[in-house]
């Protein structure tokens, strides 16, 4: 469950970057007037965005922080339970700020059919709250997150050495791209935890998959050694 929830996650970042880049252009609009339009004219494409980049994304990232839990308690107990706490909170912020978002398409949307201008403010408000949750934070609890886990994996030899160095490098940017004129580092932080993601996905399904093998023929050995029955001369 955990490599295949990683594997949503890096989906939803490739999926997430595309429609603000490509369909909502999201970077290029600073005015409330061209926000408040163009959440008028793709109400549907900006709900399902939240909905994938936030709210079910946390729901996901949930099950992957577990994941890593089980997998590594053993060897690093007390980083693991801290990376773990912050990895719950992390999700739980995301989920908050795609429910902000997408609760306030359709009040919103009534609003600037009565008054633009005020519905322009009001989006602009919300749009703080929200990615004052996903962006700011988020890239600090995220980055904070990276480094536990890649912290424990190290202690732990729970995880591929050159996957550590990759969550190393992902975690100090993640921590980085939150000071002030460093902010571009956001997208390379996202850019570079998709990476990550997808690696640890292929490490944890590559792992269950070779245990249930061994399980297996583990199982066959059982059955063979019950029906066995000494020959008699």
């Amino acid at each position: 469950m955990g490599g295949f929830a990683a594997f949503y996650l890096a989906a939803a970042y490739a999926i997430g970057i595309t429609l603000f880049l490509l369909v909502l252009d999201t970077p290029h609009m600073v005015d409330p007037a061209q926000k408040i339009a163009l959440l008028a004219d793709k109400p549907a494409v900006i709900y399902l965005t939240n909905l994938i980049m936030y709210e079910i994304f946390g729901i996901v990232l949930a099950v992957l922080v577990m994941a890593l839990h089980e997998r590594l308690q053993a060897a690093a107990p007390a980083l693991i339970r801290l990376a773990t706490a912050i990895g719950l909170i992390w999700a739980g912020i995301l989920i908050a700020s795609g429910l902000v978002a997408n609760a306030a398409i359709a009040p919103v949307l009534a609003l600037q059919a009565k008054d633009p201008a005020q519905a322009a403010v009001a989006w602009v408000a919300i749009e703080t709250v929200s990615n004052g949750l996903s962006s700011a934070n988020g890239e600090i609890l995220g980055g904070v997150w990276t480094l536990l886990v890649t912290w424990a994996a190290w202690q732990a030899k729970g995880l591929p050495r050159a996957l550590n160095y990759l969550g190393w490098l992902v975690g100090g940017v993640g921590l980085a791209s939150a000071i002030p004129g460093l902010n571009d580092l956001t997208g390379l932080f996202g850019i570079g935890q998709l990476l990550w993601f997808i690696w640890l996905g292929i490490v944890l399904v590559r792992v269950k998959s070779s245990a249930a093998g061994e399980a297996g023929a583990m199982r066959q050995d059982d059955a063979r050694r019950a029906t066995w029955t000494p020959k008699t001369h």
